[in-house]
């Protein structure tokens, strides 16, 4: 008989939400979190309700902004910016560092506010608020070679953002960019993650450091935030849908910008014999559900090898452990160590399991479904938000599983018989950022690897995004614009020599460093 969880002591949403008010009153208030632009905290935008994807309990929702307010916030940015773009580098850095203590001695906040608003893990949360911490102390350290022959933008720069990684992407970006001297403004996302979010801009801009925070319809706040004649550059993490939009928005006005869009990540096997390598790593690629830019969702597998895939994959995907992230048996035990939680939301879970189903009645084979009955729950918890990890043979391709990311742990098979089959079916989505060949050829890899369309191929082993002086970016339609990662984040909202051709992917060329 399974063990009566319950939730560990002084982990409840209440009891994160109470420390929030208590350690930055000036950014939280009663039930809502504020909107912080022109250097102080605002009451204003309307407050819409939010629940967790942990229990579908109520959480502080985003107050939205209207089109005027953001267009308000927006020109207190540039008021704010062409102050600060003169501040001394020093005087930068003491304050980005001092922001970067504050983060550090509540970074257990931090994770918790993940835990409820985005439903994850408390190691994968714990690991997002430090991976921005690290980093941008990276920039700190080694700031002045990257800005040397640079000046900051004309204008401030614009943060929208997917609510996946709200610390270890989006805070760590803004800071960067701060770091160089330009005001930044993010939205948050409409997903999840404000409350976080406002905690981190909160503990920032107590420094000095000239941060503006706004909620709202992405719709209603576009032409504040991306066609503002104010704004310096654009930078966007999220779908392609919106990204085009985007991309065409900024491309009418010559204006600067980051991209990053999805792409179908693939795991490719061909003439591949270590196995018990493939078993241990696959655990690690549902990490967080595969919600995340560089998961892995297809598997593009050698037809005469597909009988020893099975045998190494089948037992891993079985260990998955999924649950309530905050679920313990005894109030003195540690949190559990589980691989994912929820999806972002009840919609997107249903949303998936539809598309599973439909797949199925189209012919794709289940090879494993997980059942609910195996996670790790509350008694009596509201499990909609949840999907155990799937996995589909031969999706069809009518469904959105062959050709799309499904943003959630839904993995695919596709067989292939010839190389040119296996290229093909990696290359599924115009342009991935991540992608990874299993071959005990390394010729054989020198010689496909080139061919995938994914901005960093892996060998027997995944790729990530990277921190610190690694580059990131993409091919084809899963990114436009100006790269990142390294000396590359601040050459691209930064003015170099006149003429200068930023490394990235744009219409009229294409240039990786």
């Amino acid at each position: 008989m399974a063990p009566t969880l319950t939730l560990k002591p002084g982990t409840a949403w209440t009891d994160a939400w109470q420390r929030c008010l208590t350690l930055a009153p000036e950014a939280f208030r009663d039930e809502r979190v504020l909107n912080l632009w022109g250097g102080e905290w605002h009451a204003d935008g309307r407050a819409l309700p939010a629940t967790s994807p942990v229990d579908l309990g109520p959480v502080a929702g985003p107050p939205r902004l209207d089109a005027a307010a953001a267009q308000q916030a927006v020109r207190a940015s540039l008021d704010q910016h062409r102050a600060w773009r003169h501040i001394p580098l020093p005087e930068r850095r003491a304050r980005v560092a001092a922001g970067l203590d504050a983060l550090t001695q509540h970074r257990e906040l931090l994770a918790l506010l993940l835990v409820w608003e985005i439903g994850k893990p408390w190691r994968l949360a714990q690991a997002d608020v430090d991976r921005a911490i690290d980093g941008v102390r990276w920039y700190v350290e080694g700031i002045e070679p990257m800005l040397e022959g640079r000046s900051p933008l004309a204008g401030p720069v614009s943060n929208i953002a997917s609510w996946n990684y709200p610390m270890s992407v989006l805070v760590h970006a803004m800071l960067v960019q701060a770091l160089a001297g330009n005001a930044v403004i993010a939205k948050a996302p409409t997903d999840g993650g404000v409350a976080c979010l406002t905690l981190a801009c909160a503990l920032a801009a107590r420094e000095g450091v000239p941060l503006t925070l706004v909620s709202g319809s992405g719709g209603e706040l576009s032409e504040a935030l991306v066609r503002s004649p104010e704004i310096g550059c654009v930078s966007f993490v999220g779908g392609r849908d919106t990204g085009a939009r985007i991309a065409t928005a900024v491309a009418d006005l010559g204006k600067r910008h980051i991209l990053e869009q999805e792409g179908l990540n693939t795991w490719g096997i061909w003439n591949y014999t270590d196995w018990s390598a493939l078993t241990a790593v696959i655990p690690k690629l549902f990490d967080y559900g595969k919600q995340r830019c560089t998961a892995y969702p297809r598997f593009v597998v050698q037809r005469e090898a597909f009988a020893d895939f099975l045998a190494a994959y089948l037992p891993a995907v079985r260990s998955v452990r999924t649950g309530h992230p905050l679920a313990v048996e005894h109030p003195d035990d540690p949190l559990p160590a589980l691989d994912f939680g929820p999806l972002i939301n009840a919609a997107k879970a249903k949303e998936l399991a539809d598309q599973v189903a439909e797949a199925i009645n189209r012919g794709a084979v289940p090879l494993h479904r997980g059942s609910p009955a195996d996670g790790h729950f509350l008694p009596g918890q509201d499990t909609s938000a949840y999907l155990p990890p799937v996995t589909l043979l031969g999706p069809p391709p009518s469904s959105p599983l062959h050709h799309a990311e499904p943003f959630g742990p839904v993995d695919t098979i596709v067989l292939v018989d010839t190389e040119a089959e296996l290229l093909a079916a990696m290359n599924a989505s115009n342009g991935a950022l991540v992608a990874t060949l299993c071959t005990d050829d390394p010729a054989a890899f020198r010689r496909l690897a080139p061919q995938i369309r994914a901005f960093k191929a892996g060998h027997n082993k995944p790729r990530s995004r990277g921190d610190r002086d690694e580059l990131f970016g993409g091919f084809g339609a899963s990114w436009r614009g100006a790269f990142v990662g390294g000396e590359l984040l601040v050459r691209a909202v930064t003015e170099g020599p006149a003429g200068e051709r930023l490394p990235g992917n744009f219409p009229e060329y294409q240039l990786n460093a």
